[in-house]
């Protein structure tokens, strides 16, 4: 075992130790009074009644593909496992696919565990000021984050030990990561925006009563959606992300050396090294986010980026010192320097474009004056325009990278980007957790200045959300780059000739994936929000003294439905991710794979953009206005915005996080299946 593997390990266990003591310190605080303790009950037993039913439907995927990849074994007479030939997979494969699948589902698991239970202890806290709810929502979060890295560089670091850094085989560690993902965001996303739109048409616009009201049935389900999309979902897909660009830098590490003039070895450990100190860097930003009570936008998001910036700044003069310890060549800092600036560059064009603190989002929230026909223009046009800057992002950080270190730099600097999302991550996963704390206060009846902090947490947790977002595709594209060009190396590409009718078929294929895949999520959420509506108006016709706070709504039951929904409609899309590119492969060849994977990055990135965008910026216009600006609450502007927020929910939170987790599985499972594709 190498030096770098064992400080890998023992990183990885920090990060765990560390997560179960911020858990620890959550579950410590004040649950509340009876009411508030109600409340927190059902959205925790929807979420995992929803989570176990999503891991059961998961497990027998899981295991028939595991069984697929154990069928294409090259074995010897003697039954013993060769090294594998071009036509087959080696047995590992298969192994490290159902230890990623599990290390993928549990850091959801995790994360939702605790997010379920911080809901009602940020409410109690945000009773007593705005810095402890907080610290109380943003150490739920920093749990997810850190166990999101903890076990993923554990899971790849054992991997590697195992199987003797063979990329090949540790790439299925990452197929099973990329499974779970995909399904787990895509289910996540919708229930979580079934029960939204459900409660938002029928509640906020029909009857006019405010959003989290206890009378609106859909008022818990919408809760336990928060939990399960952007928590549980969330955190699969930034697993899947950090294992799949290590992975990648593993297998272009051959690159990298015959560039550099460095050992292959220390190139293949050399990003579990920037992985490491991430986690270190990341744990002292946790302890400086910190602010004042009453504090305005501005200040709440600096309270949140002086610790992620302190843990980059802290990442690069880590990996600059080991570099020069060490003697590699100075090149790699400057390529870990690009993955960092550009993954924040990529974040606060989001955050520019989505939040109510800059103009796009004002005047797009000035456009609900002339109607919902104007504000969905103004929205899809936002959406659009804010490509631009984030494309422009990867295509330097691409070219720089390259020149440093060629393919290898490319895949190194989606690590550099990602060494410190035990924070990141964190930033991001709190925003649901104070979103919940919002409704819990306005369920439980608690004094309007309780919901006037949770409020303005929510707010900072839309904008960093769709920093996030921003982040996790940029990410994503790097990766998925990455693990394209491992796939090529694998099956002998040196190039792809678009002038070969093969290549263009795969490439339009490719092209037209994202559609689809976005085509199916954005219509599963519409099925199932039509079957949500009809439950919720139903029960505002049926059970009596319903709105008028006599009677109590049937939860469980829009629970049960949004659980259905997503049950039912995740299959398809995540199937045809995995089905597709094997197709192709079989039938159209390894250039036309290779096609298909430059199509699907090229469409699926700038879509991805623009859907999270455009539906970030509908939704914090709408906030803009209830905040009291252009007639405020109950105004025809305000239900013009509702309508674009409605649009915007599957947009931001189904069909556009889940784009980035299809453009890394299509290229994960190319490379998993590619030695089957050579003739």
């Amino acid at each position: 075992m190498e030096l770098i593997q064992i400080v890998a390990l023992v990183a990885s266990l920090v990060s765990l130790t560390f997560a179960a003591f911020l858990a620890y310190k959550v579950v410590g605080k004040d649950e509340g009074n009876d009411q508030i303790r109600f409340i927190g009950k059902a959205i925790q037993d929807g979420a995992m009644a929803f989570l176990s039913r999503e891991y059961r439907l998961l497990a027998i995927f899981v295991a028939i593909m595991a069984v697929i990849l154990a069928v294409f074994v090259d074995l010897d007479v003697t039954g013993r496992i060769d090294k594998p030939s071009t036509s087959s997979i080696p047995v590992g494969t298969a192994i490290a696919y159902l230890v990623g699948a599990f290390g993928s589902g549990l850091a959801g698991f995790i994360g939702m565990s605790i997010a379920v239970r911080a809901n009602t202890r940020t409410t109690v806290q945000a009773m007593q000021g705005l810095n402890p709810a907080l610290r109380v929502a943003f150490n739920s979060g920093a749990v997810m984050g850190m166990s999101v890295v903890g076990l993923a560089l554990i899971g790849v670091t054992l991997m590697l030990i195992v199987f003797s850094n063979d990329a090949s085989i540790v790439a299925g560690f990452g197929f099973g990561a990329s499974s779970i993902a995909l399904f787990a965001r895509v289910g996540g996303g919708i229930f979580t925006k079934a029960a939204d739109v459900g409660a938002d048409l029928v509640g906020k616009i029909e009857q006019g009563i405010p959003e989290d009201d206890p009378r609106n049935p859909a008022t818990v389900a919408d809760n336990v959606g928060d939990n399960v999309g952007d928590v549980a979902g969330m955190g699969a897909d930034l697993f899947e992300s950090y294992v799949g660009s290590i992975i990648a830098t593993v297998a272009l590490a051959a690159v990298g050396a015959s560039f550099l003039g460095a050992k292959t070895l220390e190139l293949q450990l050399f990003p579990l090294l920037v992985a490491s100190i991430g986690i270190i860097a990341s744990i002292i930003g946790t302890f400086l986010v910190r602010t004042g009570e009453g504090a305005d936008m501005g200040r709440l998001l600096w309270s949140l980026r002086t610790g992620i910036f302190s843990a980059g700044a802290l990442v690069l003069i880590g990996t600059g010192g080991l570099i020069v310890l060490l003697g590699l060549d100075f090149n790699l800092f400057w390529v870990v320097l690009i993955g960092l600036v550009a993954g924040q560059l990529i974040g606060t064009a989001s955050e520019y474009y989505t939040s109510y603190e800059y103009s796009p989002t004002k005047k797009l929230a000035e456009q609900s004056e002339t109607g919902p026909a104007t504000i969905m223009i103004g929205g899809l046009g936002l959406g659009m325009i804010s490509t631009v800057i984030p494309g422009l992002v990867i295509i330097v950080a691409m070219w720089l990278s390259y020149e440093f270190a060629e393919l290898y730099g490319i895949a190194l600097a989606a690590v550099g980007m990602l060494s410190t999302l035990g924070i990141t991550l964190a930033t991001d996963a709190y925003g649901p957790v104070a979103d919940n704390a919002g409704g819990i206060a306005e369920q439980a009846g608690l004094d309007p200045e309780v919901r006037e902090r949770t409020d303005a947490l929510d707010s900072l947790g839309n904008t960093t959300a769709a920093t996030g977002k921003g982040f996790a595709i940029g990410s994503a594209v790097l990766t998925a780059l990455a693990l394209m060009a491992a796939y090529a190396q694998a099956v002998g590409l040196q190039t792809l000739d678009v002038m070969n009718v093969k290549v263009m078929m795969g490439l339009i294929i490719g092209a037209i994936m994202p559609f689809l895949f976005a085509a199916l999520t954005m219509q599963a959420v519409g099925r199932a929000a039509y079957a949500m509506v009809q439950e919720v108006r139903r029960q505002f016709r049926e059970i009596e003294g319903l709105l008028e706070g006599t009677a109590d709504a049937d939860y469980a039951r829009a629970v049960d439905i949004s659980t259905q929904g997503a049950m039912k409609e995740m299959v398809m899309p995540g199937l045809i991710a995995v089905v597709v590119p094997i197709v192709v492969g079989i039938i159209l060849g390894p250039g036309a794979l290779g096609g298909l994977l430059v199509g699907s990055i090229a469409t699926g990135f700038l879509f991805a953009i623009m859907m999270a965008n455009a539906g970030g910026a509908w939704d914090n216009a709408k906030k803009y206005i209830e905040a009291g600006n252009l007639g405020g609450k109950g105004s025809d502007q305000h239900s013009a915005a509702v309508v674009g927020d409605t649009v915007g929910d599957p947009f931001k939170d189904t069909s556009g996080p889940a784009l980035n987790i299809l453009l890394k599985l299509m290229s994960i499972v190319a490379l998993v299946f590619g030695p089957l594709f050579i003739a």
